[in-house]
């Protein structure tokens, strides 16, 4: 059984994904609860996102990656417990202007896979709605995907509505996608600026790790 287990997060880390939807329904058949192969499933991404600082792995990588994990939480969902424990809110959508959907997909599955509840807005967000929807979940971050540098000036907006609803103070937000660049975070007031998935959870995870 332990064996099963281990197989889940080498089938994650080596990108099997012919494999994965085997893999989750035996251990679910084996009589492993979901919060362990939920546990596998992250580890499996730890090393995904390992491979991917090292240089091992690529954009193209993260992709696979993000759908396989998209595939073994599809199984594993309605065997999740209710009320389990969050690490944490995340309001996510792409900027007003921009109607990219797959980079955003990819960082929702990350976010999913370890254990944080997401709220997403989908494409074409207008800044309004997402300070509508942090005050709404009662937020920790807000997620903003960004692919076009126009739309990318859209953050800046963002940014204000959240103030102006009184929640900058409790509420992170991080812009990510191919437009997202560093000078975003004096010229727009994000807090973080991040150019793929495996940076954006670290941030994530370490703004979280302050507040607790």
């Amino acid at each position: 059984m332990v064996v099963m287990i281990d197989r889940i997060t080498q089938g994650i880390k080596e990108l099997e994904i012919e494999e994965i939807q085997t893999l989750v329904q035996r251990a679910l058949d084996s009589g492993h609860t979901a919060d362990k192969i939920l546990d596998a499933i992250r580890k499996g991404a730890d090393e995904v996102g390992r491979f991917f600082e090292e240089g091992t792995y690529f954009i193209s990588d993260l992709v696979m990656a993000g759908q396989i994990m998209k595939t073994a939480l599809e199984i594993l969902q309605p065997h999740l417990k209710a009320g389990g424990e969050s690490q944490g809110k995340i309001v996510l959508g792409t900027i007003e202007g921009d109607i990219h959907d797959i980079g955003k997909q990819i960082v929702k599955t990350f976010m999913a896979s370890a254990g944080f509840e997401v709220h997403d807005l989908g494409v074409d967000v207008p800044a309004k709605k997402f300070a509508e929807a942090a005050k709404d979940i009662n937020a920790d971050i807000v997620a903003v995907s960004v692919l076009f540098s126009v739309a990318a000036l859209n953050l800046e907006s963002v940014v204000e509505e959240i103030r102006t609803a009184g929640l900058r103070e409790k509420v992170k937000v991080i812009a990510g996608g191919a437009a997202a660049r560093q000078e975003y975070i004096n010229r727009f007031g994000v807090d973080a600026a991040v150019n793929d998935a495996i940076t954006g959870m670290d941030k994530i995870r370490s703004w979280m790790a302050e507040k607790r």
